[in-house]
């Protein structure tokens, strides 16, 4: 029946294409990926368009897939794909929400998995939005941009390679991720520091410059001490006569 689903929405061309994207991310467990390459298949010239057109629907049913996990949860998900699918996407989420996104982006497991989960989760929709955008632009262009230049020789291309083409780079990306948010995290440690810092060195500043201006003082008297010629000399010489010259 879902394959029947599928083929009729093939008869659509774009607006197909649009159609099954859209749902993908919301309800519907087939993913858009297939009816792309069939698509593709038949025209090559517009597989970039294709492309397209289902990234932007798959980005519009986003926050759709996001609101329906908010609301119902993730026991929803069971009812619509296997429970396997489930499980691994729920681990994924917990060790790091946004390389879940990323590596879901690639996997065979239907992207609304990850749109509802995030909901379920509480994760951020902007992150999910954001990291969303990315991975499936790579994998709706890679899929268009093989075909567009190779024509229906792509398909076996996909059929042989792509799969861990796929996961190569959305290992790649997670592991990127990681690090940059790892240098962040180092980033930030050291601002906090440094503020933590300056409010004690700026309370032990004033301490400091006490204690070392009686010091201070004391040079500066001793050495005008020095100076100084004492009184009886200077007496003395005032009154002592002068030698005439002859």
């Amino acid at each position: 029946m879902l394959h029947g689903i599928t083929e009729f929405l093939s008869t659509f061309g774009i607006w197909g294409m649009f159609i099954h994207s859209f749902i993908d991310a919301i309800i519907f467990p087939i993913p858009a990926f297939f009816l792309q390459v069939s698509l593709s298949i038949l025209n090559p010239s517009s597989a970039l368009w294709l492309a397209t057109v289902g990234y932007i629907a798959c980005l519009l049913g986003t926050p759709i897939g996001y609101l329906i996990g908010r609301l119902l949860g993730k026991s929803v998900l069971t009812k619509l794909v296997k429970k396997e699918w489930v499980e691994k996407a729920t681990v994924m989420f917990k060790k790091n929400g946004e390389a879940a996104i990323l590596i879901g982006s690639f996997t065979p497991i239907p992207f609304k998995v990850f749109t509802i989960l995030s909901g379920a989760l509480h994760f951020s929709i902007w992150r999910l939005l954001a990291f969303a955008a990315i991975g499936r632009a790579a994998k709706f262009y890679i899929v268009g941009v093989l075909f567009y230049y190779y024509g229906k020789a792509a398909e076996q291309l996909i059929n042989s390679y792509l799969t861990y083409v796929f996961l190569g780079i959305a290992v790649v990306l997670a592991i990127g991720w990681a690090w940059l948010k790892k240098r962040q995290k180092k980033k930030e440690q050291a601002v906090r520091q440094l503020s933590e810092e300056s409010p004690v060195q700026a309370s032990i500043a004033p301490i400091e410059q006490a204690a070392e201006t009686p010091a201070l003082e004391e040079t500066v008297l001793a050495d005008s001490q020095k100076d100084r010629i004492p009184k009886d000399q200077a007496v003395k010489k005032m009154t002592a006569p002068r030698k005439q010259v002859p």
